[in-house]
């Protein structure tokens, strides 16, 4: 179900990247060719620019495919590496969780005042609040299911799979 879920929020940032680079070209082409614009393209760019960023989280943490310096890492004992990978998701878990929170009271104030940005369309506020409330949470869940699989294999004695990705692309 999870990898369904992460699936799906992978595919909805790239529609929000292509979004992103069909908004931002006709913004520019507008301003060129017609010395027109979009109303608010500025806010409804910011907005895109959470989703593509906020949603794949779950996808990336699941492969492991984090920005990862292993100079030294790499030469110590595989045990000390797994060691480091699980004190590392458990700092991952800590630091998202203000994340949260502070995402949670953006976005519960959001809905609850029924904010709108200013500008020509009154866009809403809470669409990318929610966003990227679900998006960190559903990392966070990520995070906390692989801690409790990397510690079980840890506590066997089994070294941490490598990380194998869950979530392919698939060529057309």
């Amino acid at each position: 179900m999870l990898h369904r879920l992460e699936k799906l929020l992978l595919d909805l940032a790239a529609v929000a990247v292509i979004g992103l680079g069909l908004l931002i070209t006709a913004q520019v082409g507008l301003r060129t060719f017609a010395n027109s614009s979009i109303p608010d393209a500025i806010v409804m760019v910011r907005e895109l620019m959470v989703a593509a960023i906020v949603l794949p989280a779950a996808a990336v943490t699941a492969n492991r495919a984090h920005i990862a310096v292993e100079v030294v890492s790499n030469r110590l004992p595989s045990r000390a590496q797994d060691a480091l990978l699980i004190f590392g998701t458990i700092v991952g878990l800590l630091g998202l969780l203000p994340l949260i929170y502070a995402g949670w009271r953006e976005a519960y104030g959001a809905i609850a005042e029924g904010g709108y940005f200013f500008g020509d369309l009154n866009l809403p506020r809470w669409p990318g609040r929610v966003i990227f409330l679900f998006g960190i949470t559903l990392c966070w869940v990520r995070l906390a299911l692989m801690l409790a699989t990397d510690l079980g294999h840890w506590r066997r004695g089994e070294p941490i799979p490598a990380a194998e990705p869950v979530h392919r692309v698939e060529e057309v």
